[in-house]
């Protein structure tokens, strides 16, 4: 459904070193800095960009908004909540734990105040 999503960071430096720990931690790769100075992440045929935004203005976090990233194992979303805490993420909601439908999910803030999730597909 997605192609790509965009959010603003006030810290290039400080986005590329929490994104590329998490997602290191999910199987993917770090990111170049775009012809356009942005980080570019792709990863299964989506792509996430983070840049600063073009009017100027600080960037600021969505609320009500999470982006949520598939991950192929709980150890995997474990790894994703691990590298982002020590990366500058905060640990929010519930510790990664197992949902009612079978999924591992875990909750973060990214350095920005974006609201992130990695989680496993669900298995009932």
């Amino acid at each position: 459904m997605f192609t790509h999503v965009v959010i603003g960071s006030n810290s290039l430096e400080r986005s590329k070193n929490f994104y590329d720990a998490t997602f290191i931690a999910l199987g993917g790769k770090p990111s170049d800095m775009g012809a356009m100075g942005r980080l570019v992440y792709a990863h299964g045929g989506s792509r996430l960009m983070i840049t600063k935004p073009i009017d100027g203005k600080p960037a600021t976090a969505a609320n009500g908004g999470t982006i949520g990233f598939l991950a192929p194992s709980s150890d995997h979303v474990s790894a994703w909540h691990k590298a982002g805490v020590a990366h500058g993420g905060t640990a929010i909601e519930t510790p990664p734990s197992e949902r009612p439908n079978g999924a591992f999910v875990a909750y973060l803030r990214d350095p920005d105040g974006n609201k992130l999730s990695a989680r496993t597909l669900p298995t009932k």
